[in-house]
């Protein structure tokens, strides 16, 4: 992980029609993460979104990146008051991991609907970027509860489609044409 390695990823992105790009910072101190920040945002100035940990440092260089017109993410989520912290820092977005909640034994839909309400109630425009959804019940659970931010892994997209009475029926369809085509 380099600024050299990752400078041609944003284009690759846009190019592909992305309306935004997602970057980690790295450096594990709030000025390093700043520096590393910057030199992230300008790779791209306006459509690469910093992403930071929801640290007391992630926050001191997020003030810094968000001040200077930068938008972050501020990333690792886990508690409903991170949401708080999150919007009261101006971020763009706050992504909360679906999937490690639950491993932690924890309701994981019923604390990211909490952190959704959290921000309607106040008002926010922060957005959740859920991560590490596992099935497309996830999705459906938690966009129905109002949220709208999600990064997919191609196994999720993939079963997505996979609907059996879907698959059966365009089946059918194809058979029917066929028979039918004579």
């Amino acid at each position: 992980c380099s600024l050299a390695n990752l400078a041609a990823l944003p284009q690759r992105a846009l190019d592909l029609g992305a309306a935004e790009i997602h970057l980690q910072a790295w450096g594990a101190t709030a000025p390093a993460y700043t520096a590393c920040g910057e030199a992230l945002a300008a790779l791209a100035p306006g459509q690469v979104v910093v992403k930071l940990p929801i640290s007391r440092d992630g926050a001191r260089a997020a003030r810094q990146l968000i001040g200077s017109g930068t938008p972050v993410t501020l990333t690792a989520g886990y508690e409903p008051h991170q949401a708080l912290l999150a919007a009261a820092l101006d971020a763009n977005y706050l992504a909360p991991y679906l999937g490690r909640l639950l491993d932690l034994g924890r309701d994981g839909h019923a604390d990211l609907i909490q952190m959704q309400r959290c921000l309607e109630g106040l008002g926010s425009p922060l957005r959740l970027l859920v991560a590490s959804l596992r099935q497309p019940s996830d999705l459906t659970t938690l966009a129905a509860a109002g949220l709208d931010s999600f990064t997919i892994s191609p196994c999720l997209a993939a079963a997505l489609f996979q609907v059996e009475a879907t698959l059966a029926a365009a089946e059918q369809l194809e058979q029917d044409a066929l028979a039918n085509a004579g």
